[in-house]
């Protein structure tokens, strides 16, 4: 087995003493060919959870998921930060290659210095639950997205605060998605006057950062939130079993990026990639085992549609880990990659084989620091700054401020906190090579939009005008009974709904059916009766659309980053 688990970056020696299970090698028996599927995602977290090994953080329900399932050790984001991170995961693509790279796309100009822009990937690009859905699959997001661009209609049947898998028709397979937002970065500040489950003079503080009064309240109430969210995880797995659902359901468990205290989340090594993954297969099949095969989140996106029995669309740069489409190749190297955070322009890339791990700075004449007008909201952020100001700061965590170097490589079994740069070691120079290699054999084949500024690649996407390109009006063909529609802009997808002459405010569409988890990541909807909105169905190229005599057919076709082109067709 490898040795990953000292990546719960707290406690290295500590995970010496956990039992470490066989691998798990085999393929789940998942014997419905369309097995429900439920993303349980959280925010900000690296693995400090007590299923990793972090014995000062109580998570039962996630801790009982690993114990009912397979414990991942090695799997890894594409950058450290949520928006380039989920861009990856919802389309199997890394940032770069489809400009999605910079942080973030679709915020406040003056944060950024470019426009507002939602990005134009390319032409064939879906959302992969487009195919889901296509097979039948009822798909809802609760509800976070930011992907770097707005969303067609058709990605999912609902997204919000009232999406679940309870809305949909009695034996239809599900994807559902449960975002939980407690655990992120802003939670560090926001809830300063929130009661501490967790004792600041316990925790362990990790040596990159001063230990001081501050730091330690920082830590604590990073854990304290981490058990408030393993609370709303055990929610969710309650509402499944009441479903009697809960052996039938492929659960996932994870974390969007890694860190969340300073020094962490934004880095592309270990404090930012490296993130907890858990999954229970139906009937708790390995429950228990660990696989310490690497993962990137770039290959969730196959191995969703390899474990529902759809094929993986050729233009995916991931790779699926599980179903009959599984690599036949494990991977040998995770990438990861990062470019503006916010108003902070950069360029780094870095490739780990499991071991050691290779940076590569563009900008070298930048300081490992960015300073982050977001991030100065810590406490613990602010006491850095004023303790470097003052000369008191701590060596180690003074490097924070130092001017990077071209080549870096760490061996972060040994060196968990990357705090000896191995690069200039003669030692360490065939491997220096061989991961500068794959480094630059990765770039040459994705491709990396970031090799031109921002605001050209803006341009491009815009077509050389100051702003998006707008998807043409569909088309409609009348058909005896219905109506076929087509639409000019290669790659756009199709949503419609349809209006009945009969009953003119209602839309055909699944059962409504209120829901109440979205609540507890917005307080203000508390005690508000939620209606689900209704469904946007998605169009299947070359079908006709039953419709009666006066019905109204609502349409709206996009291409991703393309302005929407939205109209009504009377029948």
């Amino acid at each position: 087995m490898k040795a990953a688990l000292h990546r719960c970056f707290f406690y290295p020696v500590l995970f010496l003493f956990i039992p470490l299970f066989p691998s798990c090698t085999d393929q789940p028996n998942v014997e419905n060919p369309r097995p429900n599927i439920l993303w349980i995602v959280v925010e900000d977290i690296s693995p400090y959870i007590g299923a990793y090994g972090n014995p000062e953080v109580k998570t039962p329900n996630i801790d009982r998921l690993a114990s009912e399932g397979v414990r991942y050790t090695n799997v890894h984001t594409t950058a450290g930060v949520c928006a380039p991170s989920r861009s990856a995961i919802i389309t199997g693509m890394y940032p770069m290659s489809i400009g999605t790279q910079h942080m973030r796309t679709l915020g406040d100009s003056k944060y950024s210095g470019v426009p507002r822009y939602s990005a134009v990937i390319p032409e064939d690009v879906k959302c992969f639950p487009e195919y889901l859905r296509l097979e039948g699959y009822y798909c809802t997001n609760n509800e976070k997205q930011d992907y770097q661009f707005e969303a067609p209609v058709t990605v999912w049947d609902v997204n919000g605060p009232t999406a679940s898998w309870r809305n949909r028709l009695d034996g239809k397979p599900f994807f559902s998605i449960f975002n939980f937002s407690v655990t992120h970065e802003s939670q560090l500040f926001s809830r300063l006057d929130d009661s501490l489950t967790v004792d600041p003079a316990k925790v362990t503080v990790p040596p990159i950062l001063p230990d001081t009064k501050t730091t330690r309240i920082d830590i604590a109430r990073l854990y304290t939130n981490i058990e408030i969210m393993d609370s709303q995880v055990g929610e969710i797995i309650d509402k499944l079993k009441e479903d009697g659902l809960y052996d039938n359901t492929i659960i996932i468990f994870y974390s969007d990026n890694g860190g969340a205290i300073p020094w962490t989340k934004r880095e592309i090594t270990e404090r930012g990639t490296h993130i907890p993954f858990i999954v229970r297969f139906p009937n708790a099949t390995n429950a228990g085992t660990t696989n310490d095969e690497l993962v990137s989140a770039v290959d969730f996106a196959p191995t969703m549609l390899s474990l529902a029995g759809i094929k993986i669309p050729e233009y995916m740069q991931g790779q699926a880990f599980l179903g009959e489409q599984k690599s036949a190749t494990p991977r040998k190297y995770v990438f990861a990659a990062r470019d503006r955070m916010d108003t902070e322009t950069d360029r780094v890339r870095s490739v780990t084989d499991g071991r050691y791990r290779y940076v590569y700075n563009y900008m070298p004449e930048k300081p490992f620091y960015q300073d982050i007008q977001y991030r100065i909201s810590i406490p613990g952020m602010q006491e850095i700054l004023s303790m470097k100001e003052e000369g008191t700061l701590n060596p180690v965590t003074m490097t924070w401020f130092n001017t990077k170097p071209v080549e870096e490589l760490y061996d972060e079994v040994n060196d968990p906190w990357d705090l000896k740069n191995l690069a200039g070691d003669s030692a360490y120079r065939e491997k220096l090579n061989e991961l500068r290699t794959a480094f630059q054999e990765w770039t040459s084949t994705v491709g990396d939009l970031s090799e031109k500024s921002e605001q050209e690649m803006i341009r491009r996407m815009w077509n050389g005008k100051d702003r998006a390109p707008a998807t043409e009006l569909p088309e409609i063909q009348r058909m005896n009974n219905g109506v076929k529609i087509t639409c000019r802009t290669t790659g756009a997808s199709i949503g419609y709904r349809i209006i009945n002459v009969a009953q003119p405010d209602a839309v055909r569409m699944e059962p409504e059916m209120s829901w109440d988890f979205g609540v507890m990541n917005r307080p203000e909807l508390k005690g508000r009766d939620l209606p689900v909105k209704p469904s946007w169905n998605l169009y299947r190229e070359g079908e006709t659309i039953s419709l009666h005599r006066g019905d109204t057919l609502k349409i709206n076709a996009m291409r991703i980053g393309y302005l929407p082109a939205v109209m009504d067709f009377v029948f």
